[in-house]
Protein backbone atom coordinates (compact mmCIF):
# COMPACT_ATOMS: atom_id res chain seq x y z
CA UNK A 1 0.00 0.00 0.00
CA UNK A 2 1.45 3.38 -1.00
CA UNK A 3 1.43 6.36 1.30
CA UNK A 4 -1.22 8.12 -0.78
CA UNK A 5 -3.61 5.17 -0.54
CA UNK A 6 -3.78 5.80 3.22
CA UNK A 7 -4.92 9.41 2.72
CA UNK A 8 -8.57 10.10 3.45
CA UNK A 9 -10.63 11.82 0.78
CA UNK A 10 -10.33 15.04 2.82
CA UNK A 11 -6.53 14.78 3.01
CA UNK A 12 -6.32 14.10 -0.74
CA UNK A 13 -8.44 17.18 -1.28
CA UNK A 14 -5.91 19.17 0.76
CA UNK A 15 -3.16 18.08 -1.65
CA UNK A 16 -5.29 19.12 -4.63
CA UNK A 17 -6.01 22.46 -2.98
CA UNK A 18 -2.29 22.90 -2.24
CA UNK A 19 -1.54 22.30 -5.91
CA UNK A 20 -4.21 24.81 -6.94
CA UNK A 21 -2.74 27.37 -4.54
CA UNK A 22 0.74 26.86 -6.03
CA UNK A 23 -0.63 27.23 -9.55
CA UNK A 24 -2.68 30.32 -8.69
CA UNK A 25 0.44 31.97 -7.23
CA UNK A 26 2.49 31.00 -10.29
CA UNK A 27 4.80 28.78 -8.24
CA UNK A 28 6.40 25.80 -9.95
CA UNK A 29 6.60 23.67 -6.79
CA UNK A 30 4.27 22.74 -3.93
CA UNK A 31 5.93 23.83 -0.70
CA UNK A 32 4.90 23.61 2.93
CA UNK A 33 3.28 27.03 2.55
CA UNK A 34 0.96 25.58 -0.10
CA UNK A 35 0.17 22.60 2.14
CA UNK A 36 -0.77 25.08 4.87
CA UNK A 37 -3.03 26.96 2.44
CA UNK A 38 -4.59 23.65 1.38
CA UNK A 39 -5.28 22.75 5.01
CA UNK A 40 -6.92 26.14 5.60
CA UNK A 41 -8.98 25.84 2.42
CA UNK A 42 -10.39 22.43 3.42
CA UNK A 43 -12.75 24.10 5.88
CA UNK A 44 -14.50 20.94 7.08
CA UNK A 45 -11.32 19.18 8.19
CA UNK A 46 -9.97 18.79 11.73
CA UNK A 47 -6.82 20.69 10.73
CA UNK A 48 -8.76 23.71 9.44
CA UNK A 49 -10.74 23.88 12.69
CA UNK A 50 -7.57 23.76 14.79
CA UNK A 51 -5.80 26.29 12.57
CA UNK A 52 -8.84 28.57 12.63
CA UNK A 53 -8.90 28.33 16.42
CA UNK A 54 -5.30 29.55 16.45
CA UNK A 55 -6.27 32.65 14.48
CA UNK A 56 -4.76 31.50 11.19
CA UNK A 57 -6.70 32.60 8.13
CA UNK A 58 -6.12 31.64 4.50
CA UNK A 59 -6.08 35.25 3.26
CA UNK A 60 -3.39 36.27 5.75
CA UNK A 61 -1.27 33.19 4.98
CA UNK A 62 -1.64 33.78 1.22
CA UNK A 63 -0.60 37.43 1.67
CA UNK A 64 2.45 36.31 3.68
CA UNK A 65 3.40 33.80 0.95
CA UNK A 66 3.13 36.52 -1.70
CA UNK A 67 5.17 38.93 0.44
CA UNK A 68 7.92 36.38 1.11
CA UNK A 69 8.03 34.37 -2.12
CA UNK A 70 6.26 36.66 -4.55
CA UNK A 71 4.19 35.57 -7.49
CA UNK A 72 5.60 33.49 -10.28
CA UNK A 73 5.13 34.37 -13.92
CA UNK A 74 1.57 33.93 -15.12
CA UNK A 75 0.91 30.55 -16.69
CA UNK A 76 0.14 30.79 -20.36
CA UNK A 77 -1.64 28.51 -22.73
CA UNK A 78 0.73 27.71 -25.60
CA UNK A 79 -2.11 26.48 -27.82
CA UNK A 80 -4.08 29.71 -27.29
CA UNK A 81 -0.97 31.81 -27.97
CA UNK A 82 -0.32 29.93 -31.22
CA UNK A 83 -3.97 30.32 -32.27
CA UNK A 84 -3.54 34.11 -32.11
CA UNK A 85 -0.96 33.86 -34.91
CA UNK A 86 -3.02 31.42 -36.96
CA UNK A 87 -1.55 28.07 -35.90
CA UNK A 88 -4.04 25.41 -34.80
CA UNK A 89 -2.25 22.62 -32.91
CA UNK A 90 -5.11 20.17 -33.53
CA UNK A 91 -4.67 20.62 -37.30
CA UNK A 92 -0.89 20.27 -36.98
CA UNK A 93 -1.30 17.04 -34.95
CA UNK A 94 -3.79 15.59 -37.45
CA UNK A 95 -1.47 16.37 -40.37
CA UNK A 96 1.57 14.82 -38.66
CA UNK A 97 -0.39 11.71 -37.65
CA UNK A 98 -1.72 11.36 -41.19
CA UNK A 99 1.85 11.28 -42.50
CA UNK A 100 3.64 9.40 -39.71
CA UNK A 101 0.94 7.43 -37.92
CA UNK A 102 -1.19 7.84 -34.81
CA UNK A 103 0.70 9.01 -31.75
CA UNK A 104 3.73 10.19 -33.72
CA UNK A 105 4.00 13.29 -31.53
CA UNK A 106 3.42 11.48 -28.23
CA UNK A 107 6.28 11.11 -25.79
CA UNK A 108 7.60 7.58 -25.28
CA UNK A 109 6.15 5.85 -22.23
CA UNK A 110 8.35 5.57 -19.15
CA UNK A 111 8.91 2.30 -17.30
CA UNK A 112 6.08 1.57 -14.83
CA UNK A 113 8.20 2.18 -11.73
CA UNK A 114 9.06 5.73 -12.85
CA UNK A 115 5.46 6.44 -13.84
CA UNK A 116 4.25 5.33 -10.42
CA UNK A 117 6.78 7.58 -8.67
CA UNK A 118 5.87 10.58 -10.80
CA UNK A 119 2.15 10.00 -10.14
CA UNK A 120 2.80 10.34 -6.40
CA UNK A 121 5.05 13.39 -6.40
CA UNK A 122 4.01 15.32 -9.50
CA UNK A 123 3.07 14.89 -13.12
CA UNK A 124 4.45 16.67 -16.16
CA UNK A 125 2.82 20.09 -16.39
CA UNK A 126 1.91 20.04 -12.69
CA UNK A 127 4.01 21.39 -9.84
CA UNK A 128 5.94 18.79 -7.87
CA UNK A 129 6.31 18.69 -4.10
CA UNK A 130 9.43 20.30 -2.65
CA UNK A 131 11.73 18.16 -0.48
CA UNK A 132 10.35 19.86 2.66
CA UNK A 133 6.73 19.22 1.70
CA UNK A 134 7.58 15.59 0.87
CA UNK A 135 9.18 15.30 4.30
CA UNK A 136 6.06 16.81 5.92
CA UNK A 137 3.89 14.23 4.13
CA UNK A 138 6.22 11.40 5.20
CA UNK A 139 6.02 12.70 8.76
CA UNK A 140 2.21 12.75 8.45
CA UNK A 141 2.40 8.99 7.88
CA UNK A 142 4.67 8.58 10.92
CA UNK A 143 2.29 10.66 13.05
CA UNK A 144 -0.64 8.47 11.99
CA UNK A 145 1.33 5.29 12.75
CA UNK A 146 2.41 6.59 16.17
CA UNK A 147 -1.24 7.35 16.96
CA UNK A 148 -2.15 3.86 15.70
CA UNK A 149 -4.42 5.27 13.00
CA UNK A 150 -4.80 3.30 9.77
CA UNK A 151 -5.42 6.42 7.70
CA UNK A 152 -3.86 9.84 7.12
CA UNK A 153 -6.32 12.69 7.64
CA UNK A 154 -5.98 16.45 7.49
CA UNK A 155 -4.95 16.41 11.15
CA UNK A 156 -2.01 14.11 10.36
CA UNK A 157 -0.93 16.37 7.50
CA UNK A 158 -0.94 19.30 9.96
CA UNK A 159 1.03 17.25 12.51
CA UNK A 160 3.53 16.31 9.78
CA UNK A 161 3.86 19.94 8.75
CA UNK A 162 4.52 20.91 12.37
CA UNK A 163 6.99 18.04 12.87
CA UNK A 164 8.94 19.14 9.79
CA UNK A 165 9.08 22.57 11.43
CA UNK A 166 11.57 24.26 9.09
CA UNK A 167 9.42 25.05 6.06
CA UNK A 168 7.84 28.32 5.10
CA UNK A 169 4.45 27.06 6.29
CA UNK A 170 5.68 26.89 9.90
CA UNK A 171 7.61 30.14 9.59
CA UNK A 172 4.43 31.91 8.48
CA UNK A 173 2.50 30.42 11.40
CA UNK A 174 5.15 31.59 13.87
CA UNK A 175 5.26 35.02 12.22
CA UNK A 176 1.48 35.17 12.76
CA UNK A 177 1.90 34.57 16.49
CA UNK A 178 1.11 30.84 16.54
CA UNK A 179 3.08 28.69 18.97
CA UNK A 180 3.78 25.44 17.12
CA UNK A 181 3.88 23.21 20.21
CA UNK A 182 0.53 24.60 21.37
CA UNK A 183 -0.93 24.01 17.89
CA UNK A 184 0.33 20.43 18.04
CA UNK A 185 -1.21 19.93 21.48
CA UNK A 186 -4.54 21.35 20.30
CA UNK A 187 -4.48 19.07 17.26
CA UNK A 188 -3.93 16.01 19.46
CA UNK A 189 -6.74 17.15 21.79
CA UNK A 190 -9.00 17.53 18.76
CA UNK A 191 -8.15 13.94 17.89
CA UNK A 192 -9.11 12.84 21.39
CA UNK A 193 -5.57 11.70 22.14
CA UNK A 194 -3.67 12.48 25.34
CA UNK A 195 -1.04 15.12 24.66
Amino acid sequence: MSVFERFTAEARQVLILAQQEALSLGHGRIGTEHLLLGLLAKSDGVAAAVLGGSGSEAEEVRAAVERIVGRGPPRHDDAAALRTIGIDLDVVRATVEESFGPGALDRPRRPASRVRQRRCWGRPGHPAFTPRSKKALDLALREALELRHDHIGTEHVLLGLLAEGEGLGCKILVEGGVRLQELRRRTLVALGEAA
